[in-house]
């Protein structure tokens, strides 16, 4: 694989070389499950993101046809995106890999960082950092699949006995992973407490690929403390960027410059959540489209300021009309009593 011409690594700078590939900032949109559809991710990497991740995508499903886990693995209008795939059987890993590859994906990014119940039950998702044998082998199979760079998502550990992302991390990199992303908690947290930055720290003293710190990036300060806390590359930024995809952008820039940019316009927020609800819309159908739309319509409703925007978030949950969810998404960002800075 050919190499980048340059890694600038933390302290400054815009190129980030992930495994051969060239990245341009150093913040990227998470992979969020029901969060992080293509709708979400063009309009991330409109406003700037230097790299969004697809939602989870089931392995197993996706390689056997299933047209939902198809459709999440999707990317057309990207520019470069990750796919972002979970299992425990090393030759469907590799087969799903490659469906990701062959269908446009930059990137593989295998999940051992998922907390949810109904994942880890499965053993699949942050229960892999339990089983280190399993591990190295759905990394190796998949990594030996692909000709793009494979990355890692992970947590600390299981719970607060068992940090072992340092140890994962050397073994993944060993395995030819070409970046991690590090959680600041354990699975046993979920998203309690604060994320620990600084833990991140630990697994970037024990490698030399790559670190994406993740978890609980909320503000341009929140950024930058990330990156010192941590020695990281580079953010991930997940649920913060839920009802704004400028956000991810925003700290693209911020860390490029050193200086915030520009808010974004009410004209722009309005067009992107427009833009956003008819992508889904056209993706799914109108009724499909509509409810999977609702929780970023909610998230729009929530971030934008406006004295009556709980009693907007609540219609705007509850309508069945396209038309009428249009009408109250321009109610919503034209009402008088929202500010440019919402």
């Amino acid at each position: 694989m050919a190499s980048c011409a340059k890694n600038l690594g933390n302290l400054g700078g815009e190129s980030l070389c992930i495994g051969g590939a060239q990245l341009y900032g150093r913040a990227f949109l998470a992979p969020m499950a029901g969060i992080t559809d293509v709708a979400m991710r063009r309009l991330a990497q409109k406003f700037g993101a230097s790299l969004t991740v697809s939602e989870m995508v089931a392995a197993e499903h996706y390689a056997r046809g299933d047209a939902a886990n198809r459709l999440k693995a999707e990317g057309p209008g990207l520019g470069p995106h990750a796919v972002q795939i979970a299992g425990r059987d090393p030759s469907i890993m590799a087969e799903a890999a490659r469906l990701a590859q062959d269908s446009g994906a930059a990137m593989i990014d295998i999940n051992m960082g998922c907390p949810a119940k109904k994942v880890t039950n499965g053993y699949v998702g942050s229960h892999l950092m339990r089983d280190m044998g399993l591990a190295i082998s759905l990394i190796r199979a998949t990594v030996a699949a692909v000709h793009i760079p494979v990355t890692l998502k992970m947590r600390l550990g299981w719970d607060e006995q068992t940090i072992n992302a340092p140890e994962l991390g050397r073994v993944a990199e060993a395995e030819g992973i070409a970046m991690l992303t590090v959680h600041g908690r354990t699975r046993c947290q979920f998203y309690s407490a604060k994320a620990d930055w600084t833990a991140i720290a630990e697994v970037k003293k024990a490698v030399s690929i790559p670190v994406a710190a993740n978890g609980d990036c909320a503000s341009l300060a929140d950024a930058a403390s990330m990156l010192a806390q941590s020695g990281a590359d580079a953010v991930m930024i997940g649920r913060s960027a839920i009802g704004r995809p400028w956000f991810v952008g925003d700290v693209a820039h911020f860390l490029t410059h050193g200086k915030a940019r520009t808010g974004t316009p009410l004209a722009e927020r309005k067009s992107a959540a427009l833009e956003h609800f008819e992508t889904l819309l056209e993706m799914f159908g109108p009724s499909h489209g509509l409810r999977h739309a609702r929780k970023h319509l909610a998230a729009y409703a929530e971030r934008a300021g406006v004295r009556d925007g709980a009693a907007l978030r609540q219609r705007l949950v509850r309508l069945e009309c396209p038309s009428e969810v249009r009408s109250t998404l321009c109610q919503l960002f034209d009402s008088p009593l929202l500010t440019e800075a919402a």
